[in-house]
């Protein structure tokens, strides 16, 4: 029983597409997770500047 079914040559090439597939799924979501932490380390850094705002004018109030 040598026989091997046409669809067999065609799962090596299958198989590779899945792979690559994959590859750049997981390279679209890594891009997608450093966007998420470069956007959470802004958010923070606005939220640092304005505490930072709020600090400093009531210490220019407290001047006056």
């Amino acid at each position: 029983m040598g026989f091997l079914p046409a669809w067999s040559a065609d799962m090596p090439y299958m198989n590779e597409e899945l792979v690559r597939d994959r590859i750049r799924t997981l390279h679209q979501e890594a891009e997608e997770q450093r966007l998420i932490l470069r956007m959470q380390r802004i958010h923070k850094a606005r939220k640092r500047a304005e505490r930072a705002s709020v600090r400093l004018h009531h210490a220019l109030a407290r001047l006056a």
